[in-house]
């Protein structure tokens, strides 16, 4: 098995951006989701309710900070941009903390599990794609963990998806039967929660382990 694909997403809920090499620490790859998009309330909006928000792409422009479509994300166009999408009330926040993730840091989806999933896998919007993976061998990893290099990811369990998975991520246009195959072919569960045991960095091409419940806690209580 192998990295085949890493995507970050530097704002939470639009389309993110595809990446040769990543640092990953304990709370996932640098850089991810680290702009919120909130209501005057402070509560966090996302493309559950609010699907036009994925079709601006977040990306991590050459100063280091979050763009939105090619705007610096505390800019008045990338705010423009966003109330347009998400209402007038809409702000945009810049947080680090680990409550910006809707479940664990990581999301890791397989070439195999796509496969069986036969839609554009960024509708599951994962950080890492593993290849080499037979058919929903995937299914069977959760209290496992992934050896990538000197990184040490910990696989929690499946991910239970919602309506996020039925827009199309270049046309913005909403199929409900995917959802429905997910749950009706998958128990409506794809993909990995994930959490980092120890960081670095990745790079497409390395190559992934598996490893077994033993050897897997043995690695956990090292770290």
């Amino acid at each position: 098995m192998q990295v085949k694909e890493i995507c970050r997403y530097p704002v939470k809920s639009m389309a993110g951006e595809s990446l040769h090499r990543v640092h990953i620490d304990k709370l996932g790859l640098a850089d991810d989701r680290k702009v919120l998009v909130c209501d005057a309330n402070g509560r966090v909006l996302t493309s559950r309710t609010h699907h036009k928000l994925l079709g601006f792409k977040g990306s991590l422009g050459a100063d280091g900070q979050p763009h939105i479509d090619g705007h610096l994300w505390n800019a008045p166009e990338a705010l423009a941009l966003v109330r347009g999408a998400a209402g007038p009330a809409a702000n945009l926040i810049y947080y680090e903390g680990p409550e910006r993730f809707d479940v664990l840091p990581l999301l890791v989806a397989t070439d195999g599990g796509i496969d069986a999933f036969g839609h554009d896998g960024r509708r599951l919007r994962p950080n890492i794609v593993v290849g080499g993976v037979e058919g929903l061998a995937e299914r069977s990893w959760p209290g496992k963990c992934l050896r990538i290099g000197k990184v040490l990811i910990g696989v929690q369990d499946l991910r239970g998806r919602c309506v996020m998975t039925t827009f199309d991520p270049d046309t913005l246009e909403q199929n409900h039967h995917v959802l429905k195959e997910i749950v009706q072919k998958f128990d409506g569960e794809l993909a990995l929660n994930c959490y980092v045991i120890h960081g670095g960095e990745i790079h497409v091409g390395d190559a992934v382990q598996l490893l077994g419940d033993h050897e897997c806690e043995m690695n956990r209580a090292s770290h």
